[in-house]
């Protein structure tokens, strides 16, 4: 039994169902409140910010995973629909509680690179969703930018040598940010890669024993 299933067993009735809707909608009403009454600068008060935080603003813990992306109306709708399609497949496959559970982990952690760092945002822990998407429906195909059929798996791939990239000659801030909400990919899919990196080390020494007999 892994750790997962103890926890749910104990702490299954904390599930959050329908997470991913809330938070789509979440970000969709932030959006169009900014969109039509701009001079209240909503966003402003809900990014998260560690000296605002230890002032008192503690919303700022919270609100900051509602925040949608800055770009133009057509990516914001794509985006959306997006992360409502990869968080509600995960939770269909996984379950409310499991699904709960890999955001948490992943807001918490983006918290304490936040905190340590000076800022966080909600960009990386997004990205989780799509690895962990991908590591569940490897071969799925979309339509990058509406055209081209690809297998979501290459995306996640591109992703992870970005990801790669940022972590070796980024800042130690942007380091600690990517890390830290990467812990919920690494809990959930670490062991799994692990042991698929044994069973692929013991095939190939299995395999050159047995090209070595066959020589000899």
């Amino acid at each position: 039994m892994s750790w997962l299933d103890k926890l749910e067993r104990k702490c299954g009735k904390f599930s959050i169902p329908g997470l991913m809707r809330i938070i789509v909608a979440g970000m969709a009403l932030v959006f169009c409140c900014d969109l039509l009454f701009p001079q209240a600068n909503l966003i402003y008060y809900m990014y998260f910010d560690p000296a605002l935080i230890l002032q008192g603003q503690v919303w700022r813990v919270f609100t900051f995973i509602f925040l949608p992306p800055e770009s133009s109306l057509l990516f914001i709708v794509f985006s959306l629909y997006f992360y409502y399609l990869i968080g509600t497949s995960l939770e269909n496959e996984w379950g409310s509680f499991r699904f709960t559970v890999y955001y948490l982990v992943g807001m918490i952690g983006t918290i304490v690179a936040g905190f340590i760092s000076g800022g966080a945002t909600n960009s990386y822990l997004n990205l989780s969703l799509f690895f962990a998407f991908a590591a569940v429906y490897p071969n799925m195909q979309v339509l990058l930018f509406f055209l081209i059929p690809i297998k979501i798996k290459w995306l996640a791939i591109a992703d992870g040598v970005l990801f790669a990239f940022q972590l070796v000659f980024g800042t130690w801030q942007t380091r600690a940010v990517i890390i830290a909400s990467l812990v919920n990919f690494l809990l959930f899919f670490g062991p799994d890669v692990l042991r698929r990196m044994r069973d692929n080390f013991k095939y190939r020494k299995q395999r050159e024993e047995w090209r070595r007999q066959m020589r000899g």
